[in-house]
């Protein structure tokens, strides 16, 4: 009777566990469930991307820097060269004796119609 007992009760647990092992996987089956996965998985490559990326630039920056350092050593440029002085160019006075916009116009060959063009 006791063997009986024990075996039956093995039975439902295994059967009560394989049941809920079964659904688990049939949820994460379900459509919204693969597109929440695959979303967030989109998600965490493309944040290891841009982290992988924006350590690449700050290399190439560094190095780029120090490269020019050591060409500009190598060729005698300095840092701060000095710059000529700021060139001044006269500034041509407006003739004032003819208006530039008159206010009437005669003879005009303007057309006011915009849909001539078209």
């Amino acid at each position: 009777m006791f063997r009986r007992t024990f075996w039956f009760t093995t039975g439902v647990a295994a059967g009560v566990w394989a049941t809920t092992k079964v659904n688990r996987k049939l949820k994460q089956l379900t459509p919204e469930s693969l597109a929440a996965t695959a979303a967030n998985k989109a998600l965490e490559t493309g944040a290891r991307l841009k982290d992988r990326a924006v350590g690449f630039a700050l290399d190439v920056r560094d190095n780029m820097a120090q490269r020019e350092a050591e060409l500009g050593e190598a060729l005698g440029i300095h840092d701060d060269p000095e710059l000529p002085a700021p060139r001044r160019y006269t500034a041509i006075e407006n003739n004032r004796s003819t208006p530039k916009y008159p206010e009437h116009i005669e003879n005009t060959t303007y057309s006011h119609n915009r849909n001539e063009d078209h």
